[in-house]
């Protein structure tokens, strides 16, 4: 009894499988004809940053730079600069 019932799982698996393949492959062409992120420049991005944990929370905001060197100049400690 329990031959007749894995046969069915098992190709529903796999069709499930085939099918969450090919979505994914799509997607994934899709996405590459779109660029993604900001374009580099002058000024800052302005990031609202919200936490909320239900007893209570914090809100801030966030200024990164739109220049990628001056971005990652960020990350340079301040006894290398």
């Amino acid at each position: 009894m329990s031959g007749s019932v894995g046969l069915p799982v098992i190709l529903l698996s796999g069709a499930i499988v085939v099918v969450l393949v090919i979505r994914a492959a799509l997607v994934i062409r899709h996405e590459g004809e779109r660029s993604r992120g900001s374009l580099p420049g002058k000024g800052h991005h302005v990031i609202d940053a919200n936490y909320n944990s239900g007893l209570g929370g914090q809100t801030g905001q966030f200024r990164v730079p739109k220049d990628p060197d001056e971005y990652a100049k960020s990350f340079v400690p301040r006894s290398r600069r």
